[in-house]
């Protein structure tokens, strides 16, 4: 390849899928269920900022990856209908956005087993509600393993667009050295390149200074470091190779969260989220020529294309 193509990425789920909220060892509430089951107040942030996004995109003549977490199909089922009708890739961001491995010892929070079912429920919820294939998997919170990609080759995925190489943060359970900054073919049961398959890693990129890798996917980072260091990743990365960019609907959303969660133990977390954030993403992407910009599934045939 003779330059980096950007897939551009939406992760659709809305503020009670953190997993200080939901679907993690530490969360305040056990799941999706239990949130929903007990609280009172307005709990869809999700809708209006979506809308934008799509928005934005065509503003932008942007086709893009949308991730979406299954269980948005039960609480806003057109709004996967509008994402797929607007022209964009339906990829599975989980059934209830539960992190895959422990945040902290990153041991399987879900046998193989369990974790299929959840899968292909996710899976067949999302294509049936939007009317495509859905090929391609983002881990909830990015928290990923070689036994997952086993998983999902198992029942049908192309690819996943999970692993972030950086020097801050590991949410996989092996050594992140290991791990190629290109999309590649990993190993049966790790995430180390060097798989004779068709399914394939598409990994997020990094800003390479003397410090170490600063993460430059995008998403939270986009919001607390701003648009130069997540733009100056992105260029740099894309000189190695193809990469990707992601953020979220709520991202941009104007209004401010219930005080849940990380919401209230870390007030600074959404403290830039907004219009403000949506005109980052806005520079950022019409700084790319469009040329360059694609989706996640594109990036899957470039890599497997000689």
């Amino acid at each position: 390849m003779t330059e980096g193509r950007l897939a551009v990425s939406v992760d659709v789920e809305d503020w009670y899928h953190v997993p200080a909220v939901t679907g993690s060892s530490f969360s305040e509430y056990d799941d999706v269920g239990e949130f929903l089951s007990e609280w009172n107040d307005e709990y869809d942030y999700l809708t209006e900022p979506t809308h934008r996004t799509l928005d934005l995109l065509d503003n932008l003549g942007i086709t893009a990856t949308f991730f979406i977490v299954a269980d948005v199909v039960d609480q806003h089922p057109g709004l996967i209908k509008s994402i797929a009708e607007r022209g964009h890739e339906i990829g599975c961001h989980g059934l209830h956005h539960e992190c895959t491995i422990d945040p902290d010892t990153k041991e399987p929070r879900f046998s193989r087993e369990e974790y299929a079912n959840h899968l292909s429920r996710a899976k067949q919820k999302l294509e049936a509600a939007s009317g495509k294939k859905v090929s391609g998997y983002r881990a909830p919170g990015a928290y990923i393993a070689g036994w997952v990609i086993d998983v999902l080759e198992e029942i049908g995925f192309d690819y996943d667009s999970s692993v972030a190489r950086n020097s801050l943060y590991n949410k996989t359970d092996q050594r992140l050295d290991e791990i190629k900054t290109i999309p590649y073919t990993p190993k049966r049961g790790t995430l180390t390149p060097g798989g004779d398959r068709d399914v394939i890693e598409i990994p997020w990129p990094y800003f390479d200074v003397k410090i170490g890798k600063i993460p430059a996917a995008g998403g939270p980072l986009l919001r607390l470091f701003g648009r130069r260091i997540i733009q100056a990743g992105i260029e740099q990365s894309l000189q190695r190779g193809d990469s990707v960019f992601y953020f979220h609907p709520i991202d941009i959303a104007r209004k401010s969260f219930p005080s849940v969660g990380n919401t209230r133990r870390r007030p600074a977390y959404w403290l830039f989220k907004g219009e403000r954030t949506e005109d980052r993403i806005r520079t950022l992407l019409s700084a790319m020529p469009s040329s360059r910009l694609i989706t996640c599934s594109s990036i899957h045939n470039r890599t497997l294309t000689p």
